[in-house]
């Protein structure tokens, strides 16, 4: 099967320039549809597929974000691993909007959201100790290096349900729990890359102090926005580099997870579930 770099973004990263989109793929899900179609094509000379967690319009909800269809279409079209751009606030001082961080670590405030497929006459374990790829990381934060854009190689990402931004009280619980940013979308991308055995990392775009700054005014979506477009083409550039130097051949940390992930018996999963989760699991149950 042909290989691809994933990319799971807002709908301005389709106006990347040098993207060369070759087709727009739409591919039924047991899970239901994609957020968007598929953009396939080449950018800097690599196979890469987008999608627009968001929609194509931006009319889909951080909690009605279909993200177990969004990680089974880009596992069955073929993607290795994923780059994802998602915009967060600043819950610490020194990350001053317009910032970027390579997150390495998540906590979960979401209540609404599926966060697995190993449900419904299945389950497996995967290990989120570590639950983004290192390999990724430094390809990210060499980028930023290399291109002398302002960033933080660490940060834990607080994902909340969302649409809403957070209350003052809020805001200052997450401080206290030393949390570097807060966000809405990343999490579930990657615990269900995780089990898709794709390797997964975040470029966080800082827009705001969130609400818990004494000397700044709380968020709005205007604020958001126009930090944004200031740094989309940071962030496409980030990504550029990022492409141009992963290693299709290099054995991925997601690889091999699922080997020792589930107690039961292949005879005891029904032939539903195992169609449902083929090119996950299939070579597990063989």
């Amino acid at each position: 099967m042909k290989q691809y770099l994933g990319i799971f973004g807002g709908s301005g990263l389709y106006n990347i320039e040098d993207f060369e989109l070759e087709e727009k793929v739409i591919i039924e899900t047991p899970y239901g549809k994609t957020s968007s179609p598929l953009m396939r094509g080449k950018y800097a000379g690599v196979d890469v597929v987008f999608l627009a967690r968001h929609g194509e319009e931006h009319n889909v909800s951080p909690s009605e974000i279909n993200f177990r269809a969004n990680v089974w279409a880009m596992k069955k079209i073929g993607v290795k691993a994923i780059l994802s751009v998602s915009a967060v606030g600043s819950l610490q001082e020194e990350i001053v909007p317009g910032h970027m961080v390579i997150l390495d670590q998540y906590i979960d405030r979401t209540q609404n959201r599926p966060s697995t497929f190993f449900s419904d006459g299945i389950v497996g374990h995967v290990s989120m100790a570590h639950p983004v790829s290192g390999y990724l990381r430094e390809l990210l934060i060499g980028a930023c290096e290399k291109l002398d854009i302002p960033h933080h190689k660490k940060g834990t990402y607080v994902c909340i349900e969302g649409p809403q931004y957070s209350s003052q009280a809020e805001s200052h619980m997450y401080r206290s729990w030393k949390a570097t940013i807060v966000g809405m979308t990343s999490l579930q991308e990657a615990k269900l890359s995780r089990e898709a055995e794709i390797d997964y990392a975040t470029i966080a775009l800082c827009t705001d102090y969130d609400c818990w700054h004494e000397t700044h005014d709380s968020v709005t979506t205007d604020q958001v926005v126009a930090v944004m477009k200031s740094n989309v083409k940071k962030a496409q550039a980030i990504l550029k580099d990022a492409i141009e130097n992963f290693d299709f051949d290099r054995k991925l940390e997601s690889e091999g997870v699922l080997e020792n992930a589930f107690l039961i018996k292949k005879e005891a999963v029904s032939s539903d579930v195992l169609k449902r989760l083929e090119p996950i699991v299939g070579k597990n149950f063989k």
